[in-house]
């Protein structure tokens, strides 16, 4: 079973997290750490000789034009991330579509190759913002992988499909890839707990992770997402003073994620995002009334 691999090009001050401690105005004092990091990722891929899709935050390949060359040349599907990782239920409909617009623009320009796939600022296509689906399809993307199952205080739509699907839209259609969830049967209930990446690789025992992944590809036949950041392999970034929580959720585990991503990655079989969904043949359709 191939899975696929996504990594979310941003940097360790750019996260949703230190929104309210880090203004976009201030980016631009922060020295970059992100294609250092990245490259390190490049690096192990190559080493195991794996391919994956780079979700580029526009933003930084206007300031990191050789780094999303380089994962070009390296053979990786890139894909878009917008421009200025906002939220998209917090910017609204225009400013979206100027953000994706302006984000696939600059990655297109600078590769020469249509971008087709896009993931969300901390999966923001919520039931908020189902409009985005429509001005997605509008500005050419052929897949999405923002929506995340599960009940959280920023992102999710806990009760949409687990694996890939077609959306119908008043627009048109677009495949969605959703972020992973494992089935979890506690007092004969289920609960889905979040495996696809993250602050959840980096919480989560490699054991179990790997054990999640196994189960998903072969009782349910179907393929996971996996997906991290380049700030994730980056433990000794500056720190951001911020909230008990939003720290936490930052910089739990950071000294552990790369070995744990290289055991996950060298005992599972991993993709693009494209490729994955080139094999998911038959996708069921769901409507959102959008």
């Amino acid at each position: 079973m191939l899975n696929a691999l996504s990594i979310d090009v941003e940097d360790y001050f750019q996260v949703n997290a230190f929104a309210r401690h880090v203004k976009r105005e201030q980016w631009s004092q922060f020295q970059l750490r992100v294609a250092a990091n990245t490259d390190l990722i490049l690096e192990m891929l190559d080493d195991l000789s794996l391919k994956g899709t780079f979700f580029v935050l526009g933003w930084i390949a206007e300031r990191e034009p050789e780094l999303i060359k380089e994962i070009q040349r390296r053979g990786h599907e890139i894909a878009c991330h917008g421009y200025g990782h906002e939220l998209i239920f917090d910017i609204g409909l225009d400013r979206f579509r100027e953000d994706v617009r302006r984000a696939k623009r600059i990655i297109e320009d600078l590769t020469g190759t249509q971008v087709n796939g896009y993931r969300a600022p901390s999966y923001s296509i919520t039931y908020n913002s189902l409009w985005a689906i429509n001005v997605l399809i509008e500005e050419g993307f052929t897949y999405d992988s923002s929506i995340f199952p599960v009940y959280h205080d920023t992102y999710g739509i806990p009760d949409s499909p687990r694996f890939p699907y077609l959306i119908k839209s008043a627009s048109g259609t677009i495949r969605e890839f959703p972020l992973t969830t494992y089935p979890l049967h506690i007092g004969g209930k289920v609960y889905h707990l979040p495996v696809a990446g993250g602050g959840y690789l980096r919480l989560l025992p490699t054991a179990f992770l790997s054990h999640a992944i196994r189960t998903i590809n072969t009782k349910e036949g179907k393929p996971v997402v996996l997906y991290f950041h380049p700030w994730e392999i980056d433990p000794e970034q500056p720190r951001i003073k911020a909230g008990m929580k939003s720290r936490f959720r930052h910089y739990v585990n950071l000294d552990k994620t790369k070995a744990k991503l290289r055991s996950l990655l060298s005992t599972n079989k991993f993709g693009t995002m494209l490729q994955v969904l080139e094999h998911s043949t038959n996708l069921s359709e769901y409507s959102y009334g959008v």
